[in-house]
C-alpha cells in the first residue's frame, strides 16, 4: 500500500468516530463489531474502489492481530465488497455497469415484493414510520437536501423491506445493499432536483397503495419506481465515468 492509500484509509477510520474494538483473539473469527467497522469502512465516502487495504494498517487501527482482520476480509469478499488478489493485495472492489444493472433488476424484485408483502398485513408499526419518513423527505426535498434525502431514502425502502415480516427477503435485500454500497448511488442520483422531486411523488405514491392494502397496485409502483431510479444512477455512472 501507498503512502497515499495509507493515509486515505487512516483518515477514513479516524473520521468514522468508531473506536477500535479491543479483546479479539487470534486465530477466531472475527466478531460481528470489526466485521461491521470494516465493512462501514470500505462502504463509506473515503475509500474509491481501487483503494489497497493493508492487513497489517488495519490490524494495527483496531488494535487486533492479523487473523481477524484476515478473516474480515474474506467475509468481505464473500459479499462482493473487496477483492483479494493473491501474491499482490487487497483492494475495494469496483463494480462493473453491467453488475449495478443487474443487482437493480434484483432490487426491483424484492422491493417490489416487500411493498406486496407490507400492504397485506395491515396496522404494523412499519407505516408510522413510512409515514413520519415522508414528511421529513418532503421538507428535505424542499430544502433541496441531497444528503438529507438519501439518507431518507435508505429508511424508507428499508422500512418496507422489514415490514414484509419475511426474513429470508430480508438477509438477501441487506447483502444486495451492502454489494450496491446504496447509500453513496442515492447520494449521487438526488444530485438531480428534479429526480429529487419525482422520487419523494413515487414514495408518496407508494404509501398510499400500502396504506389502501392494494398489494399488486403497491408492487407495481415500487418495480416502476426502482426502474426509473436505476435509470438515473446509470445516467449519472456514465457522467462520472466520462468526467
Amino acid at each position: 500500500m501507498s503512502d497515499q492509500q495509507d493515509r486515505a484509509v487512516s483518515s477514513d477510520v479516524a473520521g468514522s468516530g468508531v473506536s477500535r474494538p479491543r479483546g479479539i483473539r487470534p486465530g477466531v473469527e472475527p466478531d460481528t463489531s470489526l466485521l461491521t467497522r470494516l465493512r462501514d469502512m470500505v462502504l463509506g465516502d473515503g475509500l474509491t474502489p481501487g483503494t489497497a487495504l493493508s492487513e497489517v494498517r488495519l490490524a494495527e487501527m483496531f488494535n487486533v492481530s492479523r487473523t481477524p482482520v484476515r478473516e474480515a476480509l474474506k467475509q468481505l469478499q464473500v459479499e462482493g465488497l473487496v477483492e483479494i488478489r493473491p501474491k499482490v493485495g487487497t483492494f475495494v472492489r469496483e463494480i462493473s455497469r453491467r453488475e449495478v444493472g443487474e443487482m437493480f433488476e434484483m432490487k426491483e424484485v424484492l422491493e417490489g415484493m416487500a411493498a406486496r408483502l407490507l400492504a397485506r398485513r395491515g396496522q404494523v408499526p412499519e407505516l408510522d414510520i413510512l409515514r413520519e419518513n415522508i414528511a421529513d423527505s418532503e421538507i428535505a426535498a424542499a430544502r433541496h437536501d441531497g444528503e438529507r434525502y438519501a439518507a431518507l431514502v435508505h429508511e424508507f425502502h428499508r422500512a418496507i423491506v422489514e415490514g414484509s415480516d419475511n426474513h429470508k427477503l430480508i438477509e438477501h435485500y441487506t447483502s444486495l445493499m451492502n454489494q450496491m454500497a446504496y447509500h453513496r448511488m442515492v447520494l449521487r442520483t438526488v444530485q438531480n432536483p428534479k429526480r429529487l422531486d419525482r422520487s419523494n411523488d413515487e414514495h408518496h405514491r407508494i404509501l398510499e397503495l400500502i396504506l389502501e392494502k392494494d398489494g399488486v397496485g403497491a408492487e407495481i409502483a415500487m418495480r416502476d419506481h426502482v426502474v426509473a431510479s436505476a435509470r438515473e444512477a446509470m445516467a449519472r455512472s456514465a457522467v462520472d465515468h466520462r468526467t
